[in-house]
């Protein structure tokens, strides 16, 4: 305050005539301003000319005290268990804790259904506890929509990442994603990402989940031999003869899997939260502890609350084209007025210059080479991720070589 101000109200507390008119005006305040400092400094002395707060004395549409104490204790109890914590994740407990009576802790009630607050209120509310933890660069709810297959089992992703057992020993967890419905198809612990542990993971799946009509992986040795112009590995082979068709993400590039990546991310917190496993038994129990969890009880955010079993059973599932494609063979094809072939779902084109002649196909997987007139017309690895096969000169010495 104006200490002219300040000697004016002392002077009139203590009895001294003042010019009460004259005092306001030149300080620019009321008469009604001036007499309650006043009767605040006759009150409490110079303390009652300290400035006050202006926050009302009482605030209906505040969270109450108890809703917050709930939010931050739901909040500690997914992360304690490893699971995702945020705003929605927070919310989605509370609700599903006031709708069945579970999750409340001794002496501490738990909320009514109209009691639980949106996720904006709870998101202030982790902001005001400092418990925000900032992601700067976490995908923006304003990107354009996720591409999601339409149905259960029309693309199954698979991949794998290691773990570090209690022994300071590394094991390998191959995961299966379905596409549609993020169920965790198949979680399987291993010594490595091999060959052998891809297909107990994917026997796992289709025992509980049926055939998928394809199966999506990275370029990883134990998945595809594409990208390196081998013949097909055990793993395409196998679905293969089941008719499943078999597609490989391009090379750097982990978004095409990125379901499975982020699958990985929800697991390893999971386990993380958890110790160390000594044996591989022990990490396929935890494993299997975790799926059941995942599958059957949390709820997904991009599946818009639903859990992933929810999702997977609400739609008929799709099916392998089939039928289950040979794994080699020989055959002959008539090639068409435009040089092409038909085979095994595929177009070849050979050249007009070849138009109605006879082509012989020698086949192993989608390892194939084609004769006319017992010359090689072309030899090809079939790209399974689109119909029509290109040959050229250069590819046709190159895959020969």
């Amino acid at each position: 305050m104006d200490p002219d101000l300040v000697a004016a109200i002392a002077q009139a507390a203590a009895g001294d005539t003042i010019n009460v008119s004259r005092v306001c005006r030149e300080h620019g305040v009321s008469r009604s301003v001036f007499y309650r400092k006043l009767s605040r400094f006759q009150a409490e002395g110079s303390a009652g000319l300290a400035p006050r707060s202006r926050a009302p004395d009482t605030r209906p549409s505040a969270t109450a005290e108890h809703v917050i104490e709930a939010v931050v204790r739901a909040r500690k109890e997914l992360a304690d268990h490893g699971w995702d914590c945020g705003a929605e994740s927070i919310r989605w407990r509370l609700l599903d804790a006031a709708r069945h009576g579970c999750g409340g802790v001794a002496g501490q009630p738990l909320l009514d259904l109209a009691e639980v607050p949106s996720r904006a209120t709870i998101h202030r509310v982790l902001l005001d506890r400092g418990q925000v933890v900032a992601q700067p660069r976490k995908r923006p709810r304003r990107a354009s929509g996720r591409f999601v297959h339409p149905s259960p089992n029309a693309v199954w992703q698979i991949d794998g990442f290691t773990v570090a057992l209690a022994e300071g020993t590394q094991a390998t967890v191959v995961q299966i994603i379905d596409d549609h419905s993020r169920v965790d198809v198949a979680s399987r612990a291993a010594i490595s990402e091999n060959g052998d542990a891809v297909w107990e993971a994917l026997s796992a799946g289709f025992d509980h989940y049926g055939h998928p009509a394809c199966v999506l992986s990275d370029n990883g040795t134990a998945f595809s031999g594409k990208r390196r112009n081998w013949p097909m590995v055990e793993m395409e082979r196998s679905l293969a003869r089941l008719g499943i068709t078999t597609v490989v993400s391009s090379i750097g590039h982990p978004q095409t899997c990125g379901k499975n990546e982020r699958a990985h991310q929800t697991l390893q917190r999971w386990l993380d939260a958890r110790p160390a496993p000594p044996t591989l038994t022990a990490l396929q129990d935890l494993l299997e502890t975790y799926r059941n969890g995942y599958n059957n009880h949390r709820r997904h955010q991009s599946l818009d609350g639903d859990t992933p079993h929810q999702r997977f059973y609400a739609r008929e599932r799709a099916v392998p084209a089939g039928p289950a494609p040979r794994v080699a063979g020989h055959s002959t094809r008539t090639v068409s007025s435009t040089g092409v072939i038909g085979f095994s779902n595929t177009s070849i084109g050979l050249g007009r210059r070849h138009a109605g002649r006879t082509a012989e196909l020698f086949w192993h997987g989608d390892r194939v080479t084609i004769l006319i007139n017992n010359a090689v017309t072309a030899s090809l690895t079939l790209d399974r991720s689109v119909r029509y096969q290109r040959t050229t000169t250069t590819n046709n010495l190159s895959s020969m070589c």
